[in-house]
């Protein structure tokens, strides 16, 4: 089992998520992706959403045919966020640089929730154009085949992170395989596949039996995904980000806080507060009543360890808030002035191995 209370700021290096895609597309191997590899004469990588590194190692029971291949853990981005994540291994470059720094972010339009890209339910792609607020080009600015479900094709979230792709939506896991397989057919050195059951379930129904089914689920798609492609093809699995069962171990953001901010951005488990009148420092000190079940840190400390990676725009600084709470322990904090998302049984964002570590898988015939 994983240590949950200490901190893993990520690498952003060779043994990052954001190092996958520019390797592949560059053909120059590094510490992760191999001479091997990149002989192959088609790359598939699958991404695997809320498969982290220490859920794969505590269930390799129900992953039999994942845990055949070859296996390293590497680090995902801070925030351990889909919307964060997703961008950087699309655009291999650390949030700090593509300046999605989270899962809801201020705008001049409002409190932005980058996976609906909507503002209070309205959607924001003509008011904040995709293509402006992330604005480096996907896949070093290739056009491989990128496939994920299909209603999220007209999604401004889409247009952000995978706009240079060539879309190819899959309506169920079945299909999912048939795109993939039928893409590689075509001759194309690079597949995109995103995949997303994994962390709707345990959002839903924590790491129970319900998430044990979905693993033994993803492994047997993984496996035929494999005996379907070409011999001389290669899968590469990895993740965004792992979990953290909270299930009801909910704090409501304290009514001094809320008093001293004017708003909070981000998430639960690495939840950004923005001084109001008050100084940061003054939110820093109401902060410390979280300092046994969280990490308080200032927006200077952030920069100065590079947890956005060592460049971070203009543009991503005045997205980031002054202060922030990142939950140490499996809990979730809320700020009462927002409506939460249905209740999460399990949760990521923060920066524990549960959430930070993830796996990268290799398999070929």
């Amino acid at each position: 089992m994983s240590d949950e209370r200490q901190i893993l700021i990520p690498t952003h290096g060779e043994m990052s998520v954001s190092s996958i895609v520019p390797a592949i597309l560059t053909n120059q191997a590094n510490s992760l992706v191999s001479e091997s590899i990149l002989g192959a004469d088609c790359v598939v990588l699958l991404v695997l959403d809320g498969l982290g590194w220490n859920q794969f190692k505590d269930h390799q029971d129900n992953l039999r045919f994942l845990t055949e291949g070859s296996a390293t853990a590497i680090t995902t981005v801070a925030p351990s966020t889909t919307a964060s994540a997703l961008t950087s291994i699309t655009t291999g470059v650390p949030p700090g640089e593509h300046g999605v720094i989270g899962y809801k972010i201020p705008t001049h339009q409002g409190l932005l929730n980058c996976l609906r890209w909507s503002v209070g339910g309205k959607s924001m792609i003509g008011e904040l154009p995709p293509i402006e607020f992330q604005p480096v080009e996907p896949f070093l600015g290739t056009h491989p085949p990128a496939i994920t479900r299909a209603e999220f094709q007209t999604t401004g979230f889409t247009q952000a992170h995978l706009r240079n792709g060539q879309f190819r939506g899959w309506w169920s896991p079945a299909t999912l395989m048939t795109e993939i397989i039928d893409q590689v057919e075509t001759g194309v050195p690079f597949v995109y596949a995103y995949y997303d059951g994994v962390d709707k379930i345990a959002h839903v129904h924590g790491l129970g039996t319900h998430y044990q089914d979905e693993l033994r689920f993803v492994d047997a798609l993984a496996e035929r995904i494999v005996h379907e492609l070409p011999e001389e093809a290669v899968l590469i699995v990895t993740a965004d980000h792992g979990m953290v069962e909270v299930s009801d171990r909910i704090l409501q953001l304290d009514e001094e806080i809320v008093r001293r901010t004017s708003m909070t951005s981000g998430e639960a488990r690495f939840l950004w507060l923005h001084a109001d009148n008050e100084s940061p420092e003054s939110v820093m000190d109401a902060a410390q009543i979280y300092a046994d079940a969280a990490w308080i840190v200032s927006r200077e400390q952030i920069l100065d360890e590079q947890w956005f990676g060592a460049y971070v725009s203009n543009e991503a600084r005045r997205r980031m808030g002054d202060v922030a709470i990142v939950a140490r322990d499996p809990v979730a904090i809320l700020d009462p002035r927002l409506p939460d998302s249905p209740h999460l049984v399990a949760r990521h964002g923060s920066l524990t191995a549960d959430e930070m570590l993830v796996p990268f898988l290799s398999f070929s015939k």
